[in-house]
């Protein structure tokens, strides 16, 4: 525990102000079920009025979603006790199955629409006929919550999330920067590794965060396109720097020669000209970009029609070395622009800023499939064991089972999550008895019941703002409003309570049950699933099926390099994961990717392209089952490419598809002796 601090407080008592108010409103109008609104109050509730505004309309999009469901859903199958628990599970899975799909805060909208329509049916299917009438009540009641959550939290000290993201965003160009000094430091360094994870972490970080701009208070949403495109050129920073790097360390491998020292002092300059120079002030360089792209020029070898492996891995070092100069001129531009629109200033004129669409991030529509069914099957065994034991207080057994399944989803292993839900919970039940049995029937006005809520609400509020304390001050906060919101207020007592609060706790052990068998998976079990998932595209733009723009590839990558980075930690004693690279794969996706762009610009040596990217195509849909450094064969059909390129007339496309081959070959093959030009070879595909 730490001391209280000014934004703690103040988010916390805008939050028992925002609730108090939703309570007050739904009690003077007369909905049932009041506390509905206060608990939506502090489930919308996030200390920067950005993230609150947005998930005021999320929420409100899937309760209505949810209540239109289940209006449809009641009357249908109200005589069917066994097909109503069917449909209304099938509706969760499939809302839940949609909203992993969506790995945003969008998402949030069908989640919700999924569990909503239980937390609205299953308590009222004694009485199917006041469905319509409930339904609206609680739509009623959560809008009231959304609402006052959002005027209060907008209106009174807004907390702008533009500083925070724009911190963040300042947070990953150091990243960036401190990974170019590493990845071009004479001798190499054993930072980059470091550099490359916490660049990946940086760029998903903010894409997840860049959903909430739209609805900020400060000028940053009017520069959501800038940011959108700043976030592309740091993906496109990740291949290039980690191409940079290997081919570095595979110069180095070869031995000095008298180009070596003009390289070092080039790299030097490109190092001094972002600003990321060890022990340098910050200067700004004497160097431009043209200069850079100039001397990258003039240190680049001629591709010769029997260029050696050193010219074809100087060629290929300074394709990536002029494409890093060029993002990074874009990087700077995009930021000076977003930096003026935060201001309030026109951006400068001089720079057009390209349009940009954010990429689809990596989509697992398998483990969505399995924790859509794992839901629909907790869903019905919770209906199952209601139906069985006609326990009358039965309802919150599916209502909370389907709540945890969807909850948790996006774990790996959502056991130990949802355990620590249901311990919180409990823990909540003698403070939840003392409020619903000994608080609410002493208290005869609204003064007097927001004055016994205040402290503990106001105590939780403090401890929901600090991320440390976030995961069991949720919960316990739910033990208390959810007990409040779905009781009758009005009429509880002592069996009631104590009915309600068994069902609700076995829904949640029932979520622990059902998932620890059906859903839970390792680190490990995750972790091969994302190295699938990215050699199955390698394979499909290797036989044309599926090539995907240069950004979307390259941001999708990314995505699965930053979830598969703490995956593979934790799972680093699996032998098969130990030599794993994503990395890797992202060079040879974007060189595939650039081989495909220039084949039809090669005349007879598009043939053997074609024989490679479809050996390339073979070779990844086989993995992990063929061993790379087994695959002489691919490793012939790299070479042959190279020499029918080399043969070629020169042109840039020559020059980009030698840069891309020479590529392919150091990332599938960086052990295998050096590549002799030496006569083409007649290939056939395997």
């Amino acid at each position: 525990m730490t001391l209280l601090s000014k934004n703690e407080a103040l988010f916390s008592i805008k939050s028992f102000a925002a609730a108090m108010l939703a309570l007050y409103l739904s009690m003077r109008i007369g909905l049932p079920r009041p506390f509905w609104a206060l608990m939506t109050a502090y489930i919308v509730a996030a200390p920067f009025a950005g993230p609150t505004r947005s998930k005021a309309v999320y929420r409100f999009g899937g309760t209505l979603l949810g209540a239109l469901a289940t209006v449809l859903i009641v009357p249908l199958f109200a005589n069917s006790p066994e097909l109503l628990s069917l449909a209304l599970a099938l509706w969760v899975g499939a809302c839940l199955y949609v909203s992993l799909l969506d790995r945003t805060p969008r998402s949030y909208v069908l989640m919700l629409a999924g569990y909503t329509a239980g937390l609205i049916a299953f308590p009222a299917v004694n009485d199917p006929g006041t469905i319509f009438d409930i339904a609206l009540a609680r739509v009623e009641e959560i809008l009231l919550g959304i609402t006052c959550a959002t005027v209060v939290h907008s209106l009174f000290f807004p907390q702008g999330f533009g500083p925070v993201l724009l911190a963040r965003l300042d947070h990953a160009l150091r990243d960036a920067q401190s990974w170019i000094a590493d990845a071009l430091a004479p001798a190499g360094t054993a930072n980059a590794s470091l550099d490359r994870r916490k660049l990946a972490g940086d760029i998903t970080e903010l894409r997840m965060m860049a959903v909430h701009i739209p609805f900020d208070t400060s000028h940053l949403r009017w520069t959501a396109h800038a940011i959108h495109a700043l976030q592309e050129r740091l993906a496109a920073m990740v291949p290039l720097l980690s191409a940079i790097e290997d081919r570095l360390k595979a110069l180095r491998g070869l031995g000095a020669n008298d180009a070596s020292a003009r390289w070092r002092a080039l790299l030097g300059d490109i190092t001094a000209w972002t600003g990321t120079r060890k022990g340098g002030k910050g200067d700004a360089p004497p160097v431009t970009p043209a200069a850079l792209r100039a001397a990258i020029d003039a240190l680049t070898p001629a591709p010769a029609r029997h260029a050696d492996w050193r010219d074809l891995l100087q060629i290929n070092l300074g394709a990536r070395l002029r494409a890093l100069v060029d993002v990074c001129v874009d990087t700077q531009a995009l930021r000076t622009h977003i930096g003026a629109g935060t201001a309030g200033t026109l951006p400068p004129a001089a720079y057009d800023l390209p349009a940009v669409k954010p990429q689809a991030l990596h989509l697992d529509r398998g483990m969505a499939l399995v924790s859509a069914a794992a839901a629909v099957i907790a869903t019905l065994a919770g209906c199952a064991f209601w139906i069985a034991t006609g326990w009358p207080a039965g309802a919150a057994v599916p209502m909370m089972a389907a709540v945890m399944s969807c909850f948790f989803a996006t774990q790996d292993d959502p056991v130990p999550f949802i355990k620590g839900f249901l311990v919180w919970t409990i823990y909540s039940v003698p403070l939840s008895a003392f409020y619903l049995l000994a608080v609410l029937p002493a208290v005869h006005s609204f003064e007097m019941l927001m004055l016994a809520c205040a402290p503990a609400f106001l105590v939780l509020g403090v401890l929901i703002a600090r991320p440390a304390t976030f995961g069991r001050a949720m919960p316990f906060l739910f033990g208390i409003a959810g007990t409040l919101a779905l009781q009758d207020t009005n009429t509880a007592d002592a069996a009631s309570f104590i009915n309600s609060t068994l069902a609700q706790l076995a829904g949640l052990a029932l979520a622990v049950l059902v998932i620890g068998v059906f859903r839970s998976v390792g680190a490990g079990w995750t972790a091969r699933r994302l190295l699938r998932a990215g050699w199955g595209e390698l394979a499909q733009i290797g036989d044309g099926r599926n090539v995907p723009s240069v950004a979307a590839f390259s941001a999708r990558m990314v995505d699965r390099i930053a979830l598969l980075t703490p995956r593979l930690a934790q799972a680093g004693a699996q032998q098969d994961l130990q030599a794993a690279d994503a990395l890797v794969d992202l060079r040879i996706g974007l060189n595939m990717t650039q081989l495909l762009a220039v084949r039809g610009e090669l005349g007879r040596s598009q043939a053997a392209l074609w024989a490679l990217l479809e050996h390339l195509s073979q070779h990844f849909a086989a993995r992990p089952r063929v061993d790379v450094v087994e695959d002489e064969h691919l490793l012939a059909s790299i070479d042959n490419a190279l020499r029918s390129v080399s043969a070629a007339a020169d042109s840039s496309a020559r020059r980009d598809a030698l840069a891309a081959l020479a590529g392919i070959r150091r990332d599938l093959f960086p052990q295998a002796a050096p590549y002799e030009p030496s006569p083409l070879l007649d290939m056939e595909i395997r």
